[in-house]
């Protein structure tokens, strides 16, 4: 089993959010995203079960309808085919994992 050193994995681009792919299997994809403020990933569907897991700063995370503030050590679950995403909009950096599975 590997073991995952976020503090190393944590890198920050200022065009662009930075996304780096921690594992992907069929059964599970762990993906890592670094916002620098005002930075964002707009709001989409996807067909899997999603938990967002705020690392490090702090957001406003969007699921549905609803928008939530979040910070560190916060997990927000999205159902399959509900619009979410989330703003680096607090006046800091934002690092949050991301973990998809597929619906049986």
């Amino acid at each position: 089993m590997n073991t995952l050193d976020l503090k190393k994995l944590i890198t920050f681009h200022p065009d662009k959010i930075s996304r780096e792919m921690l594992d992907d299997k069929p059964e599970m994809r762990i993906a890592l995203m670094c916002l620098e403020p005002g930075q964002k990933l707009t709001p989409h569907k996807a067909p899997m079960r999603l938990l967002m897991y705020v690392v490090e700063g702090k957001g406003t995370f969007t699921v549905g309808e609803e928008q939530y503030e979040a910070d560190e050590k916060t997990a927000i679950p999205c159902d399959p085919m509900v619009e979410h995403g989330f703003s680096a909009d607090k006046g800091e950096k934002l690092v949050v994992m991301a973990i998809v599975t597929p619906v049986d």
